[in-house]
Formats: C-alpha cells, sequence, structure tokens
C-alpha cells in the first residue's frame, strides 16, 4: 500500500467548525494573555494525596464485588497557592469531591470491581478541538467521554474503546456504546494502574481538561510477604503532567494548528511550562528518613521525563516493577526515562540521603529525543524535604520480588511488522500518523488467536520516539536495533508499506543494538520505540498468572493498539486490535 493522503472525510469536516469546538479566545495563539510561570514561586503547595475509593466490599469479614459510581465533572482547581481558579473537567464522587487527577480505585486482586461512570459534563469542550480529524461527535452538544482503564485485563465491552463514548444523560453515544456499567474482574497480577478518557479524537483534550486517576490492584498474600513499604503515608502514587495557564488561571491549549488549512487546530504535540505533580505545580512532600514507595505515573500529552536526582544527594531508585507488573528482582538506577502513560514502582531510601533537602529533577528533550533542553521550570519536578532524624523502619526490600511467567519466544504462533509513519506537507510540517500506513477505521489486520504470544517487529520511521501502548496484552522487550541506510528504506516503505518487500532484514544487519534498560525487562503494556529503529517485542495474548481470560476477547468493540503521544493517537496512530480463537 502506499504512501496514504488525507481521507476525504476530513476535508468535508474541515468545511465547518461546529458550534461545539470549544470556548472562543479572541487573542488566538499570541500568547499575549499566557501567564509567565517564572513568576511563580516554585515549592510552596504541599504533594495533595488524592482520595482513595474502596474497590471491593467486606462483610463477615469476607472480600466482595465492588460497586462504584464515579462521575466527570466541570468545576474549578486550584494548581498553585498563585494560580487564579482553573476550569477543570475532573473525576469523583460528587463535584465538590471531584480532584485531578481523580481518586485512587484500590481494588483487590481477584475481586471484580463494578464501576458506573457518570457523564455530566457542559455542551461546549473548555478547551479546542479540531473536528477534521476523526472524532467523536454530537450534533445535539455534550463532550464525549468514554473510560479506559490503562493496564487492565478487560473485556472488551470494558475497555473503554475510542468509539463507545456518550456526553450527558446519553444524549448521544458513540457506535459501539453498550454501558457505562463496568466490570474489572481484576484477576492479573498486582500493581499499578491508571485510568483515563479515550474518547476519539479527544483524548488529548479531555486529558488535558483534568481526566485521569490511578487505580491499584493489590494483593495481601503475594506482596504481605515481600515487606515493601506500604500504607497511605509510605507507598504513595505521583501522577506527572505539563500545563501551560493563561493570565486568568484557565489552561492554555493552541487554537490554531501547524498546518491551518488543513487542521485549523490539531498540532502534533502539546508541551506545558508548568510541571504539575497530583495537580500542584512543583510541589512539595515531607518526608522521614525512611523507605517510601512511590507509582510514578506520565499522565503527560506527549513529554518525557528523564528522572534523577543530582549526583550529590546519595539518592537513588530502586525499581519494583515497570507499568502494571513487578519485576524479578529490584533494579537499581540513578536516572530513568518515562515516556507518556508509562509507570515506574519505585523505592527511594530517604535515610541515604546528605541533605535536608533534594528536588526530583527533568532533562528530557521535549519533543523526544531531538526537541528542545529542559530549563530552571520544566527541569525541576518536585522537592522533597527530609526530616533530620532518622525513623525506624520496618520494611525491606527483597531480593527476589513476584515470580511472573519467562518469555518462551520459541513458542510465538506468529511474526508481525508494525510500521510507524508520519505524514506531511511539501514544507515539512505534520498532518497525520499512522500505524501501517492504514487509518484507525480500515479493517483489523491485527488478529492474534487468544492464549498465543507473537513476536512484533516495531519499525519507527519516524523522527519521534513513539510510547506503543497495547491494550488487553502484555509483552516483553526483546531487542532494539538501528536500521541501515534508513533513508532508502523509508522510501521503499512509504511507496510499498511492506517490510518483507522492502527486505528491512538486510537494513538491520550491522544495525546498531540498543540494550533494555534492566528495569524495563519485565512484562510491560507500553515501551518506547526510538526512531530509525525495529523494536522486537514478544506479545502475551494470555493473562499473566496463567489459565484462559475469564471472557470472551472475541466480542465487539475488540481492542486497539496505538501511540500515547495523545496529539498522535487522535490524528490517527490507532489500529483495532481484534483477537479470535
Amino acid at each position: 500500500m502506499g504512501r496514504l493522503p488525507c481521507s476525504a472525510l476530513l476535508l468535508v469536516l474541515a468545511v465547518a467548525a461546529s458550534s461545539l469546538w470549544g470556548p472562543k479566545q479572541a487573542s488566538g495563539d499570541s500568547g499575549k494573555d499566557m501567564l509567565d510561570v517564572s513568576k511563580l514561586e516554585r515549592f510552596v503547595d504541599e504533594l495533595p494525596d488524592m482520595p482513595r475509593l474502596q474497590g471491593y466490599g467486606v462483610k463477615d469479614d469476607l472480600l466482595l464485588p465492588g460497586n462504584l459510581t464515579v462521575g466527570m465533572y466541570e468545576k474549578f482547581w486550584k494548581f498553585h497557592r498563585d494560580l487564579p481558579p482553573t476550569r477543570v473537567f475532573a473525576y469523583g464522587l460528587s463535584q465538590d469531591s471531584a480532584t485531578v487527577p481523580g481518586p485512587t480505585i484500590e481494588a483487590i486482586r481477584g475481586v471484580p470491581t463494578h464501576v458506573t461512570w457518570t457523564n455530566h459534563l457542559p455542551l461546549r469542550h473548555i478547551l479546542p478541538w479540531d473536528p477534521t480529524i476523526p472524532t467523536a461527535r454530537s450534533s445535539s452538544g455534550g463532550v464525549p467521554t468514554v473510560v479506559h482503564l490503562h493496564g487492565g485485563v478487560q473485556p472488551p465491552a470494558s475497555d473503554g474503546s475510542a468509539i463507545a463514548w456518550f456526553t450527558a444523560d446519553f444524549a448521544a453515544v458513540g457506535p459501539a456504546f453498550a454501558g457505562s456499567s463496568l466490570v474489572y474482574f481484576n484477576r492479573q497480577p498486582p500493581g499499578c494502574l491508571w485510568y483515563h478518557d479515550h474518547a476519539m479524537g479527544l483524548t488529548r483534550a479531555n486529558l488535558l481538561a483534568g481526566l485521569f486517576g490511578v487505580y491499584t490492584i493489590r494483593s495481601p498474600e503475594l506482596e504481605g510477604p515481600l515487606g515493601l513499604p506500604y500504607g497511605p503515608t509510605f507507598d504513595r502514587s505521583l501522577v506527572l503532567f505539563d500545563r501551560a495557564f493563561r493570565t486568568d488561571g484557565s489552561i492554555y491549549m493552541n487554537t490554531t494548528g501547524n498546518n491551518p488549512s488543513i487542521h485549523p487546530q490539531w498540532q502534533p504535540e502539546y508541551f506545558g511550562t508548568a510541571i504539575i505533580v497530583n495537580g500542584k505545580a512543583w510541589p512539595f512532600l515531607r518526608v522521614s528518613r525512611r523507605r517510601y514507595r512511590f507509582r510514578i505515573i506520565n499522565s503527560s500529552n506527549a513529554r518525557f521525563f528523564r528522572l534523577f536526582f543530582s549526583s550529590d544527594s546519595g539518592l537513588r531508585f530502586l525499581h519494583l516493577g515497570s507499568d502494571a507488573n513487578y519485576l524479578p528482582r529490584p533494579v537499581h538506577s540513578r536516572k530513568f526515562l518515562l515516556a507518556p502513560s508509562e509507570i515506574a514502582d519505585v523505592i527511594i531510601d530517604f535515610s541515604e540521603a546528605s541533605a535536608s533537602a533534594v528536588v526530583l529533577t527533568n532533562d528530557a528533550p521535549y519533543p523526544y529525543p531531538s526537541g528542545d533542553p529542559t530549563d530552571e521550570l520544566n527541569g525541576k519536578v518536585m522537592r522533597f524535604v527530609i526530616a533530620p532524624e532518622r525513623e525506624d523502619d520496618p520494611s525491606r526490600v527483597p531480593r527476589r520480588l513476584l515470580t511472573l511467567p519467562r518469555p518462551s519466544v520459541h513458542r510465538a504462533a506468529a511474526t508481525r511488522y508494525i510500521a510507524m509513519y508520519e505524514y506531511e506537507t511539501a514544507s515539512g510540517e505534520p498532518t497525520h500518523l499512522y500505524l501501517n500506513g492504514k487509518p484507525f477505521e480500515a479493517p483489523a489486520t491485527e488478529t492474534p488467536k487468544a492464549g498465543t504470544s507473537e513476536v512484533w517487529e516495531v519499525i519507527n520511521l519516524t523522527e519521534d520516539n513513539h510510547p506503543l501502548h497495547i491494550h488487553l496484552a502484555s509483552f516483553v522487550v526483546l531487542e532494539q536495533r538501528e536500521l541501515v541506510e534508513l533513508e532508502e528504506f523509508k522510501a521503499c516503505m512509504h511507496k510499498a508499506n511492506d517490510a518483507a518487500a522492502c527486505k528491512v532484514e538486510e537494513h538491520l544487519k550491522g544495525g546498531r543494538r540498543r540494550r533494555v534498560p534492566r528495569y524495563e525487562q519485565g512484562w510491560k503494556n507500553v515501551f518506547k520505540m526510538r526512531p530509525g529503529v525495529a523494536t522486537r517485542i514478544l506479545v502475551r495474548f494470555a493473562p499473566l498468572d496463567g489459565g484462559t481470560y475469564a471472557f470472551d476477547v472475541t466480542t465487539e468493540p475488540g481492542y486497539v493498539y496505538h501511540c500515547h503521544i495523545l496529539d498522535h493517537e487522535d490524528n490517527v496512530m490507532m489500529r483495532p486490535l481484534k483477537l479470535v480463537y
């Protein structure tokens, strides 16, 4: 298949800017009313601990399935002491209790959690969006939403399909909508997940507005013997993201696209000027001199974080898990890279600190890997203020963590090539991105058999690093090899869209091999696909804890895989994934 132009459908949609497009902003993108965040004092707001919701019931000492009703509300949120309140969309049990990020849902392994998601959002979006990309739209108004539990093993109807969206009072619903009461069976290893909006073409705007939160699956039986830091004080989630603001406190999102004659509003990446953690800009946290466990989630639209402490701080990271799963053994690092949607489960032992305060720092260029360097603002994340005296610490770190299946490449049922494309105008401005040269609505070409594993060779033909997320499945990264004579291979791929015909194996001979960091050598659901590199992964379409899925994975609307840079996912670096028996 050759290089694909923008579809006629996009051009038709471009004719009219809907009255539902979003707020009218007379200043456009001039920047005249942009807030200079350098004037905000850093480390003045204490790190919030988001509300915790129990995703299970207890009766007569027995665990029972949980039932929650979580709404999406419009409200105002304070991102900084000196910033005016910001209009946001937020998850919560009520409008008053809704937060950004949303409440942390705590589930128990093997005990189902039923969540009814309710949409109380207004007729118009608080942010601009682009009607010329495939987008969930309602002729009667309302903000389309649908919730995806990222890292969850759940039936297709509960996976949060991009086309299963709904507006307030179900005034409009997407073609795959089957109800807003979803079930999460929690039949998977314990770990950290997160939930977020997944509406077609609106994911970047809905997350930017605040629709995301943490979901943990715990297993007292498996995790208790490990002796790791536990409890709301010593086991914390850190949800990292970036935002830009206007002087009135509102979230800034561009109203003009990089190709306004094609896409009036869409731009390839969103980067904010302020770094936010748990809903506060550059917060601080008071800690004791002991071990803490932090589940660090990058919920940014496009920003990568390369996190570290200064070399003289005495601190390092001890990795327990990557994404939703434990590693076999703890792994130390001084610095690590976290792409959008990735999760690092780490321990920091503040008894090793050489100072009374340390700053968590970031030096990842943006866009990653070849963009602008960080500065004094986006290069700082948060501050830890450390108590002077050591505290008794009953926690420990075992040599071994949880045992998960070893990857068996020789048992792979199939090998597939997944190519990443970016299409540009003659002047070099991006217009859209595809996987395997196909739009989202094209019939599924990835149809793995449930219960099997496959080898996927993911070939990145773009200049960006793309975090690839696969719904339902877990995968292990086997190797990364650079392509040689890359431009020749790219030209062939844009013409033929056939890796085998373009002799990909020849272009990999002699290519430099890139090491997979030890802290990412476990089972993952997101991985960073380097530009000009073929990344070989073993994808498992079976539960990690053995057996078969507790539900029919072949039903509609199926699953998807996509780039988790949200601006790319929306336009339209996402493909259907349909399992078969």
